[in-house]
This record gives structure tokens, C-alpha cells and sequence, in this order.
């Protein structure tokens, strides 16, 4: 992978660019930022441009040997340290330091890249302390981090830091439909707003079934209204729904209260395009019937709902008040 596929990162990677270009890699480097916003991939971008047989420094084939092992995983001069269960453990670093013992098995360098090092607890961060303090030749260790505040100061401090920052809603759309094509661009928009700018959190956060019962909600609360009984039989059903799901009810209401902000801000705005996935008509009527105090009592309610979910209350009761209250 190239750095010219990381989007919405130029600092970090004008900085790395002109490190290998100068051929002026410090021996440890520190990638910090929010989750999601392409600390990893510019690792291993990092690692394919030095693990390249062929190309120049501005850019790895991506055909050679080098490069097919590190997108495939198995380069042996590539290790990846990993949380294991809450943090990254001791033994984990004490392995590592018997690898950096010995030398590159094929490269002439080998790269360390160690994920979610804001986790390492005290004792592994003193252990990866020592590896900086007198690093061993021929290495390379790039952390990954969300915080650099859990760390240990003296771990920063030997690192060159690289900040990472938060993308604009257009270039995190962008990220999220090259990497979840089956996400519709109105789909995409939402997640890039509701994840902040990190569009690596929406593949694990909003699945299909989240996405399709947000739909479904949608276009029930826009659709002309029924009778009472009528109203009342929708909620219900798809009080139901929401209670049933497994996974992402959290999200679901996030993205509820996203959809009914967005209204909120077209009606103080006169901007007509709300909710694509809605028929037109059914925005007209639903703009009809919603003010925007009765907007902004939606939201109340799908917050409320929120908090009564995270403080454990019966789920589907949870769910039936709240729809209750929006088909009200």
C-alpha cells in the first residue's frame, strides 16, 4: 500500500516521506490519534515502502515478493503485538525482546509494530522502555496508540511522535465506501458523522441490521399517518425489532438521533435534502407534522432511552417506551 492511499493524514505522511527520502528513520516512532483514522494501515504502508525488492522510496510495486507478504501478513521481518485479553502483557514484550536478539531473517530491517499500546500496563511499558532506551540494530518499532497520556513519559519522549488526526465528513465517506462498498452513500455520511471523522470505527460498530432497522424506523415515523390503533401496532413491532438485536443498539439510537437533528437543522435552514432514503413525500408530510419542539422531544426521548439502556434497564421495555414516544 502506498502512502498516496492514506487519506486525510498529510502530516504524518509528509513527515515519514521525507524521513525515507532522507533516509532519516529514527529507531521508534509513535502514531497517535483517535481509533480509526488509519494509524495501522500507514504502519504497514510504512513497512511495505522499506520491505519493497523494487520500487523507489515514493511508492512500493506492491507485485514483489516483499510487498505481497507484508498485505498478505507473512513477512517473518514484520511482527505485530497485539493486545492480549484487557492490555498488552509482559511476557508479551519479554518474547519480543528474545526476537530483537537475533537479526532479520530476509530484510535488512526488521519492523516491530506494537496496536493499542495505550493499553501496556506499568511493568510491560518499563520492559519496552529498555528495548528504546538501547535499541538493537536493525530495528525498527512503530506504536500505535489512541493516547499518548497512559504511557509512560519516558516512552514518548524516545519516540518520534506523528499525530493523527480526525478526517473531514467527505474524506471519511470516502474511506468508509472504498472499504464497505455495500454502504449507500446516505449510509456512509451518517457513519462518518456519527464516528467522528474515524471511519475505521464503522465497520465494527454499525452493521447491516442496524443499518436496515434505521431505515425501517425512518420511513415509518415520515410515512403518513394511520389510524391511532394503526400508530400504535407499528411502534410496537418495531419496539420489538430493536429489542431483538444482538449487537448495536447503542448505535441505533445514535443514528435516530441523527437523523431527527438533521431534520431539526432543515427546518431552521429550508434545506430540502433530508433523509434520501425517505420518499419525497413522505418528507413533505413529515415536516408537515414535526415542529421543531416536537423535533427536539424526539431527541430528549432517544437520549433517555440511551441512559436507561447503559444503566441496565430491561431492554425491550426500553425500546417500546421509546417508540411509543416518537409514533406519539
Amino acid at each position: 500500500m502506498p502512502f498516496s492511499s492514506i487519506i486525510g493524514q498529510p502530516k504524518a505522511v509528509n513527515l515519514l516521506t521525507r524521513a525515507l527520502n532522507g533516509n532519516r528513520l529514527a529507531h521508534g516512532y509513535l502514531f497517535v490519534g483517535p481509533e480509526g483514522v488509519g494509524k495501522t494501515t500507514t504502519a504497514r504502508a510504512l513497512a511495505a515502502h522499506l520491505f519493497c525488492q523494487t520500487a523507489e522510496a515514493s511508492s512500493p510495486c506492491g507485485h514483489c515478493s516483499g510487498c505481497i507478504k507484508v498485505s498478505s501478513g507473512n513477512h517473518p521481518d514484520l511482527l505485530i503485538i497485539r493486545p492480549e485479553g484487557a492490555g498488552i502483557k509482559i511476557q508479551q514484550i519479554r518474547e519480543l525482546k528474545k526476537s530483537l536478539s537475533f537479526p532479520p531473517f530476509e530484510a535488512e530491517l526488521r519492523i516491530i509494530i506494537i496496536e493499542e499500546t495505550q493499553t501496556m500496563k506499568r511493568e510491560a511499558g518499563n520492559s519496552l522502555l529498555k528495548i528504546l532506551e538501547e535499541p538493537p540494530p536493525n530495528n525498527l518499532l512503530l506504536l500505535v496508540a489512541a493516547d499518548s497520556e497512559p504511557l509512560l513519559d519516558t516512552i514518548v519522549s524516545r519516540c518520534q511522535v506523528i499525530p493523527f488526526m480526525a478526517l473531514p465528513v467527505e474524506q471519511a465517506v470516502a474511506i468508509i465506501q472504498r472499504n464497505h462498498p455495500e454502504f449507500a452513500t446516505e449510509e456512509a455520511e451518517a457513519l462518518a458523522k456519527l464516528t467522528g471523522g474515524c471511519p475505521g470505527q464503522a465497520g465494527t460498530l454499525y452493521n447491516d441490521e442496524v443499518l436496515l432497522l434505521h431505515k425501517e424506523c425512518i420511513r415509518a415515523l415520515s410515512a403518513e399517518n394511520g389510524t391511532r390503533a394503526e400508530s400504535l401496532e407499528q411502534a410496537l413491532f418495531l419496539a420489538g425489532r430493536l429489542a431483538e438485536l444482538k449487537d448495536g443498539l447503542d448505535q441505533l439510537f445514535d443514528l435516530l438521533a441523527l437523523s431527527l437533528k438533521e431534520n431539526m437543522i432543515a427546518l431552521l435552514s429550508e434545506n430540502k435534502k433530508t433523509d434520501p432514503d425517505v420518499p419525497s413525500a413522505a418528507r413533505e408530510g413529515a415536516r408537515e407534522r414535526w415542529n421543531l419542539q416536537r423535533l427536539s422531544a424526539m431527541v430528549d426521548a432517544v437520549d433517555a432511552a440511551r441512559r436507561q439502556l447503559a444503566r441496565n434497564c430491561n431492554r425491550a421495555l426500553v425500546c417500546e417506551v421509546l417508540l411509543l414516544e416518537l409514533f406519539a
